[in-house]
């Protein structure tokens, strides 16, 4: 209570702050911008995004396929780092809507239909890829029911193939359902992340004008075939008789070639009671929320008692050992270092130097460097400041705290460095190889995956301009700083071992069964915590779901780093009481392996789960970021069993004095 009752001053004084500055400052997002609102009659144009399809993993441009384009021409919106490494190519469009003002629109009719345009309209078709469409920040969303329940998809499909039909019909008329709020100008501002406020802060500004506030975005594709020879006498925006969305197939547009196929739209306004803050809930619900949390909840618990026992159990097996030679006189101890058995017999080997030093320095520096990357983005996320609306703005973010923790990493390296050899002498090469090491690894499979989407001309396929970017980033923000960290670990004080190491290795007893087979199974209990939430996010990932439970995801992140820690120590301790001391790679891969289960589970999500995805292509992209994926995780906890082991043998060895 003591420690809280000091803070408690220093927190009131900033809470007083914020509130006066958010008083005096009109209110304020952090980042991004107000929301918005419309008068009636004012134009909107939507925005329409890549093709997507969870079939084959390949965006598209929307352009790629024969759609009406902008009178003015195709402009594409600045894109932020995240979105281009994502795939995102957000274009303007030609469908433009008029706030409350209902109507049915004509935009265009395309030129006879080519042999290369029908293949491609099929294929599109055929591989179940959606039509992305954003008005004010919004994703479409459509709607349907299947046995009775609501099902929701964002976007809509390029075509459909009936049952029983070797036809290909295209969706060229939709139904559009814009859902407003009125806002009465009462001087409310909204603070909150990206383009989506999250809470009240502040009343300012009374005399706000009223408008309309876009709260939601709904569309029902349909297919209409029309007569080419009447809607081409049209000009875009030109109005259209209302459609109803044919039953009969005969009455639907066919992809063939020699036909044009003419484009229309309507939508309808209607007022909601839905608040602008809380327009994105249509798109985070999840189905199943109930499983979710109560399967996740179990696994803590359970994970939580299995640890709490083994950590409790081993507590009381050290400090037994500890107070039993504490207790005796000097001429027993003499006489009992004779028999010495257990942990206490490698006391002059258990600091030896392990194998390949450097390579140790170099993947706890990227360690520290993923788990501080990792921790302070799900932290961020977790309090609200990265939204869904801000395409991008998650990978952005990790990008950029990963550069900027090269610092720890060089410093964290370096000084295990110093405490290995005893030298500072090799820093540089530590320090270059910690920049190097991870990125290298990314930068390899990365290109490898970009030469497969430009051959398959995707959008996804990161462009040149882009490679020097990031090699920029790399070679001028993360590698000074990684050096800057290894120089400042020069310049700490190297962890002092409390034991000296003997000159001849001792040797190591014969055993009935491979240690590695221990290490390797230590990673099912860490893996445990996480594959609950490893399914949610694989399936944000691959089948294009919203992921916003990330004050869940922190809790099973600080869930990890304690069993991680706990697993790490327990093996390290029962290797040393079978007098094994090469414990220092053993440490790291004992929580370091629960990355092999990861990309295991990665591989049966991809042969169960996504049974609808198709072809080889799609199979490497998914097993090649899944292998980014899973040597990232490796790394992080690797790192922290390590460190934590580490310390632990430190404090064991520097509890007892054996001469």
């Amino acid at each position: 209570m003591g420690f809280s009752e000091r803070k408690t001053p220093g927190i009131c004084s900033v809470f007083l702050l914020v509130v006066l500055f958010a008083h005096y400052s009109h209110g304020f997002y952090l980042p991004g911008s107000y929301m918005h609102t419309y008068s009636t009659s004012e134009d909107i144009y939507a925005k329409v995004n890549s093709l997507t399809s969870i079939e084959t993993e390949l965006p598209f441009s929307y352009y790629s396929l024969p759609y009406c384009k902008p009178l003015l021409g195709i402009k594409k919106s600045a894109e932020n780092l995240g979105e281009l490494l994502m795939g995102d190519q957000i274009d303007n469009s030609p469908y433009r809507f008029r706030m409350n003002v209902n109507e049915s629109i004509y935009l265009c009719t395309t030129s006879p239909l080519n042999e290369h345009e029908v293949k491609l309209l099929k294929q599109r078709t055929h591989d179940l890829y959606q039509v992305n469409m954003i008005l004010d920040n919004l994703p479409v969303l459509r709607i349907a029911k299947q046995n009775g329940v609501n099902i929701q998809w964002t976007g809509f499909p390029v075509g459909f193939t009936p049952p029983d039909s070797n036809d290909d019909y295209i969706i060229n008329h939709l139904k559009f359902k814009v859902l407003v709020h009125e806002y009465e100008g009462t001087g409310v501002q909204i603070i909150g992340t990206g383009e989506e406020g999250m809470g009240v802060i502040s009343e300012a500004d009374q005399k706000k004008a009223s408008g309309f506030e876009i709260v939601g975005f709904e569309v029902v594709p349909c297919s209409v075939k029309y007569d080419p020879e009447v809607m081409t006498k049209l000009h875009m925006y030109d109005g259209i008789s209302p459609v109803n969305c044919p039953l009969e197939l005969e009455k639907s547009q066919i992809i063939r070639e020699r036909e044009r196929i003419s484009f229309t739209y309507e939508v309808e306004f209607v007022k909601s009671d839905i608040k602008w803050p809380s327009r994105w809930d249509a798109y985070l619900k999840m189905e199943g929320a109930r499983v979710h949390w109560f399967s996740i909840l179990n696994s803590l618990m359970v994970i939580t008692f299995l640890a709490g026992i083994v950590f409790v159990i081993f507590l009381r097996t050290v400090r037994r050992d500890l107070t039993r030679y504490e207790e005796l006189d000097k001429e027993a101890q003499a006489q009992m270092n004779e028999e010495l058995s257990g942990w206490k017999l490698v006391v002059g080997d258990v600091f030896r130097e392990p194998d390949c030093p450097k390579l140790l320095c170099v993947m706890i520096g990227d360690g520290v460097q993923i788990t501080g990357m990792a921790a302070v983005t799900i932290v961020f996320a977790a309090f609200g400041f990265m939204s869904p609306a801000s395409r991008g703005m998650l990978l952005t973010g990790m990008i950029v705290l990963y550069l900027f923790l090269g610092t720890a990493a060089g410093y964290a390296a370096v000084r295990l460095w110093r405490t290995l050899k005893g030298t500072s002498e090799g820093w540089r090469s530590v320090s270059w190889s910690v920049a190097c090491f991870f990125p290298g690894i990314v930068f390899v499979i990365l290109t490898i995956l970009n030469f497969i989407l430009w051959g398959s001309k995707s959008t996804g396929a990161i462009p040149i301009s882009l490679y020097f970017i990031l090699l920029s980033l790399w070679f001028c923000i993360s590698v000074p700083l990684t050096l800057l960290g290894g120089f400042l670990g020069t310049r700490a004080e190297p962890i002092q071992y409390p034991v000296r190491t003997n000159q001849i290795p001792r040797e190591i007893p014969a055993r009935k069964y491979p240690s590695w087979l221990l290490v390797l199974g230590a990673g099912t209990l860490p893996f445990g915590t996480l594959f609950i939430e490893l399914f949610f996010i694989l399936s944000s990932i691959w089948l294009g779901r919203f992921y916003y439970v990330f004050g869940f995801l922190l809790i099973v992140l600080l869930l990890l780093v304690i069993v991680c820690a706990e697993v790490s120590v327990v093996l390290t301790y029962m290797h040393l009481c079978v007098e094994d001391w090469r414990w220092w790679w053993k440490a790291f891969f004992a929580s370091g392996s629960v990355a092999l289960y990861v990309f295991l589970y990665s591989i049966n999500y991809l042969v169960f789960d996504l049974q609808s995805l198709s072809g080889p292509v799609s199979a490497i992209l998914y097993l090649g970021y899944s292998m980014i994926i899973a040597i990232a995780i490796m790394l992080s906890t690797g790192t922290i069993g390590f460190i934590t082991s580490f310390y632990f043998v430190h404090y064991l060895f520097s509890s007892v004095k054996i001469d």
